[in-house]
């Protein structure tokens, strides 16, 4: 099992045959998103079509929703690294939801995650 970031969802819309390949490498049975990651990829639609295509893709993961536990884990890193790192709040919440799920992340950006105690990235 593993949660995909925005930027994984990205390329395989674009084709990306080496993050297909190395999905395959993987071998995750389960692929999740977290819904931040879905807003994320909805908001590069660039008209009503595209809009629908990217829903229709996001269709074939298990999106796993915000929850008050999540969002502690999100404030708490976020406090912590505000001022030393400037998170991104997106990937702030992505990290916290792999946290909370106990899930580790796939990303080509792994410098928004690598920071996070306790973070698993693929």
């Amino acid at each position: 099992m593993v949660i995909f970031d925005t930027n994984i969802l990205i390329e395989l819309y674009r084709g990306n045959q080496s993050v297909e390949k190395a999905i395959y490498g993987i071998g995750a049975n389960v692929v999740y998103i977290s819904a931040v990651t879905a807003a994320e990829f909805l908001v590069g639609a660039k008209d009503k079509s595209d809009f629908a295509r990217l829903e229709s893709l996001l269709d074939k993961y298990t999106q796993i929703p915000l929850n008050p536990e999540i969002t502690d884990i999100f404030l708490d890193i976020f406090k912590k690294y505000t001022l030393s790192r400037r998170p991104g709040i997106a990937d702030t919440l992505i990290a916290a939801t792999a946290l909370y799920h106990e899930l580790p992340i796939y990303t080509l950006n792994r410098k928004h995650f690598q920071f996070i105690p306790g973070i698993e990235l693929i």
